[in-house]
C-alpha cells in the first residue's frame, strides 16, 4: 500500500509545487496568463485523454506491469521539464508526465482495490488513498515554494524523480503479479476522446485572448465537440470499447463521475489561480504564499480521513452531499473575502474550510464510483473516476481561465474574484446533483451495502 500510494503523492507533489512555480515559470520564460494556462493544461489534457486507455490496459496487461512502465515514462518526462529552455520543451515534456500518470493511476488505484476486496476495506483503503493526496499537497506547497526560491523552477520537476524510483522499487519487490484479463484495446477511442479535451480546452484558452467569436475558439471548440461524439459513436461500435456502454446504466457510477468532473474543475483551477492571486494581488513571494497553504493541505488530510467514518455514519450517498456543501462554503467565504495584502485570520479561515470539503467531496465521490466494482473492471472504473477529475481539470481550468482572463479587462491579467466565483458555481452544481444520488439511497440501505 505504501508503495502505490507513492503514486498518488508523486502526481499531487508534483501539481501542487508547479502551480506554485507557475508565477516564476512565467516571468522567466516569458508567458502571458493564456500561455501559462496552455502549460498546465497540456498535462491534464493528456491525463483526461488517455487514462480511459490506462485503465483498459492495466485490465489487460496486468496493473502491476503497467503502473512500473508508466512510472518509468512519468520520471523520464519530469527530467525532461527540468531541462526546458522554453514553453516549446516544457509543454512537450508536460505531455509526456501527463501520458506517465495515466497509466500509473488506475493501475495504483487497481491495485488498491485488487489488495481489497470488500466495500468496508475499499472505503478505508480510499480513505488513505485521499490522505496521502492532502500529505502530497502539504508537502508540495511547502516545498515547491522553498525549491522555487533557492533553487529555480526547474528544481521542482526534478525532486519527485527519486520517490517516483523508491515507490516503484517497492512495488515491483511487494506487489505480486496480478494477471490480466484478455482483450484488445480501443486506440480510435482512445485519440477520440483525447482530441475532444484538447479542441474544448485549447478552444477555451484561445477565447481568453480573442474571445469566443474567434476562429480560433470556434475552431477548438467545433473540432472538440466533433471528436467527443465521434468518440460516442465509436464505443457503441467497438467490441473492445474504453468505456463498455452497461456502464452508464448504473446511476451511482454516473452521478459520482458527474460530480468529480465538477469537482475536478474546482481543485484544478483553485491551485492554479490561488497562488497567482497571493503572489501577484497579496505581494505575497512564493516561499510565503506556499505556507499559507498548508491548513489547505493539512484539512484535505483530516477530511479524507474523517470520509469513511462519515460514510458510515451517514451513508455513503449523504456524505459525499455533505462535504460538497462545506466545499461550497469555502469557495464562497474565498470569493467575498476582502484581505488587500499578505495573509490574514479571514483567508486562514476560507482555505481551513475549502480542504475539509476537498477531502471529504473527493474520497466520498471516489468511492461511491468504484466501490462496486466486479472482477475484471477495477481498472476501468477507477481509470474513469480519475479520468472525470482530470477531463474537469482541463476543461474546468480553460473555461474558468477564458471568463476570468476576459472579465479583468486588461491583457495579460486575471480577475480573480470571477475565477472563484466561477469555482463556487462549479460546486453548486456538483451538490445539486449529489442530492439526485441522496434521494435515491436510503441511509440504512446505503450504510448496508458498505457493511
Amino acid at each position: 500500500m505504501a508503495g502505490v500510494a507513492t503514486a498518488m503523492f508523486l502526481v499531487i507533489l508534483d501539481s501542487a509545487m508547479v502551480n506554485l512555480a507557475g508565477s516564476t515559470i512565467r516571468a522567466g520564460l516569458g508567458l502571458t496568463a493564456a500561455e501559462l494556462t496552455v502549460v498546465v493544461d497540456s498535462y491534464l489534457v493528456t491525463f483526461a485523454g488517455l487514462l480511459l486507455l490506462g485503465g483498459r490496459v492495466a485490465d489487460v496487461l496486468g496493473s502491476r506491469k503497467v503502473f512500473l512502465a508508466g512510472m518509468a515514462g512519468y520520471l523520464a518526462a519530469s527530467a525532461c521539464c527540468a531541462l526546458a529552455a522554453d514553453s516549446t520543451m516544457l509543454i512537450v515534456g508536460r505531455i509526456g508526465q501527463g501520458a506517465g500518470a495515466a497509466a500509473v493511476m488506475p493501475a495504483a488505484l487497481s491495485i488498491v482495490l485488487a489488495l481489497y476486496s470488500s466495500p468496508a476495506e475499499r472505503t478505508r483503503a480510499l480513505g488513505i488513498w485521499g490522505a496521502v493526496a492532502g500529505a502530497g499537497s502539504l508537502v508540495g506547497v511547502f516545498s515547491g515554494g522553498v525549491l522555487t526560491e533557492l533553487l529555480g523552477w526547474q528544481s521542482v520537476f526534478l525532486v519527485p524523480v527519486p520517490f517516483g524510483a523508491a515507490g516503484a522499487l517497492v512495488v515491483w519487490r511487494t506487489v505480486p503479479a496480478i494477471p490480466g484479463r484478455p482483450g484488445r484495446f480501443d486506440a480510435l477511442g482512445a485519440v477520440t476522446i483525447t482530441v475532444g479535451v484538447s479542441g474544448l480546452a485549447l478552444g477555451m484558452v484561445s477565447a481568453s485572448d480573442a474571445g469566443f467569436g474567434s476562429p480560433g475558439a470556434l475552431t477548438g471548440l467545433a473540432a472538440g465537440l466533433a471528436s467527443l461524439a465521434a468518440f460516442v459513436f465509436v464505443e457503441r461500435r467497438s467490441p473492445h470499447p474504453l468505456v463498455p456502454p452497461g456502464v452508464f446504466r448504473r446511476k451511482p457510477v454516473v452521478i459520482a463521475n458527474a460530480v468529480m468532473v465538477l469537482v475536478g474543475g474546482t481543485l484544478t483551477s483553485l491551485f492554479f489561480f490561488l497562488p497567482q492571486y497571493q503572489q501577484d494581488v497579496l505581494g505575497m513571494s512564493p516561499l510565503s504564499a506556499g505556507m499559507s497553504q498548508l491548513p489547505i493541505a493539512v484539512m484535505i488530510i483530516v477530511g479524507s480521513v474523517a470520509a469513511p467514518v462519515l460514510a458510515k455514519r451517514a451513508g455513503q450517498a449523504r456524505a459525499l452531499a455533505i462535504g460538497l456543501a462545506v466545499l461550497l462554503a469555502g469557495f464562497l467565504w474565498l470569493a467575498l473575502d476582502t484581505t488587500t495584502a499578505g495573509f490574514s485570520a479571514s483567508l486562514l479561515g476560507a482555505f481551513v474550510v475549502i480542504g475539509t470539503g476537498l477531502g471529504l467531496g473527493l474520497v466520498n465521490a471516489t468511492a461511491t464510483g468504484v466501490r462496486d466494482s466486479a472482477n475484471g473492471e477495477s481498472g476501468l472504473l477507477s481509470g474513469l473516476i480519475n479520468a472525470a477529475q482530470q477531463l474537469g481539470g482541463a476543461v474546468g481550468l480553460a473555461a474558468l481561465a477564458g471568463i476570468a482572463i476576459g472579465a479583468a479587462g486588461t491583457h495579460g491579467d486575471v480577475s480573480f474574484t470571477t475565477a472563484f466565483l466561477g469555482e463556487a458555481v462549479l460546486v453548486l452544481l456538483a451538490l445539486a446533483l449529489s442530492f439526485l444520488l441522496a434521494a435515491r439511497s436510503p441511509r440504512a440501505s446505503d450504510t448496508a451495502h458498505q457493511n
